[in-house]
């Protein structure tokens, strides 16, 4: 389910009807993800950046093809977008999963200038561990093969009309904008809502609005507004709960640090983002490309394929 590539080795004397099969699961995972995408170590060869914080340059193809054992990459957005707020939110709380899960390296690319970068882990106190890459102009998610987003090469339409149209109706490039968004409102029986609880409260700490969902003790959460709901405080995720994370997100943190966030470059307002774990030598293990604004990779299930 969702945007997920796994890497399948091909069978010689195989019965006619099991290879029927095998050819209609190999199309049907190229329809799913970009062939550029389940093929990361190639397809970003000779993409170099700068690390964020200095300390030189990196071959993301490369780094990939060298990797001894798991890497994550992260094709982040524009520093001040739902997507790559969220993405380092979810790194930050599931960095210990992940390591469980043996991937050693961590690896992350925001489509802004250096500074712009560090102002937003800096913000999310996203862990030292994680390394950050500037893009400025977003050319790493491109050969990546994330969505550009709503008429990507139409010059009359301004980038915010573009973004608009995906933002309200999602349309070609963010399908998944609005089934996204509505799981903040309407909630999730069987959603996971730790990373959610993990970022407000550093929202909380933080000093970001709204500051009263959560009730702490010496920094630890002791009790969650939303475990009141009438009727669905059972759910993982109850109505509104992701709703308001987006709100403290957009209010305290997008809106009031948009000078220092914004987009270097038009052309990454409406571009999407995606991420990938190899394994050594860069074999690809799981690959995902977003579908629409707040539609990034479910960290539980990629951590589950692993």
């Amino acid at each position: 389910p969702g945007a997920l590539y796994r890497h399948t080795s091909y069978v010689t004397h195989m019965p006619l009807r099991a290879a029927a099969l095998a050819a209609c699961l190999a199309v049907g995972s190229a329809l799913v993800v970009p062939l550029s995408a389940s093929r990361p170590a190639d397809s970003l060869q000779g993409v170099r950046l700068p690390r964020a914080g200095g300390g030189g340059h990196v071959d993301l193809g490369e780094a990939l093809a060298a990797s001894a054992g798991k890497t994550l990459l992260v094709l982040g957005t524009y520093p001040a977008d739902f997507n790559m707020v969220e993405y380092m939110q979810r790194v930050r709380v599931f960095l210990p999963d992940l390591r469980a899960k043996g991937v050693m390296r961590c690896m992350m690319v925001v489509n802004g200038p250096p500074a712009a970068c560090e102002k937003l882990a800096s913000l999310l106190d996203l862990p030292d561990a994680v390394e950050l890459y500037a893009d400025p102009t977003g050319e790493a998610g491109r050969r990546f093969g994330v969505s550009r987003g709503f008429r990507p090469d139409d010059s009359s339409l301004s980038a915010f009309a573009k973004l608009f149209v995906m933002g309200i109706v999602g349309g070609p490039g963010a399908w998944a904008t609005l089934p996204a968004v509505l799981v903040g409102y309407f909630g999730s029986p069987g959603g996971k809502r730790r990373w959610i609880e993990e970022s407000l409260k550093q929202g909380q700490l933080a000093g970001r609005w709204p500051d009263s969902v959560l009730q702490l003790a010496d920094g630890e959460v002791v009790a969650n507004a939303f475990d009141d709901t009438p009727l669905v405080s059972s759910w993982g995720v109850r109505p509104f709960e992701l709703a308001t994370l987006r709100l403290q997100n957009l209010v305290s943190l997008q809106a009031k640090h948009w000078g220092a966030l914004k987009p270097a470059d038009e052309r990454c307002l409406t571009q999407l983002g995606g991420c990938t774990v190899v394994g050594s030598g860069g074999e690809c293990l799981y690959s995902w490309v977003d579908r629409g604004l707040c539609d990034v990779v479910d960290f539980e299930s990629m951590l589950e394929s692993l």
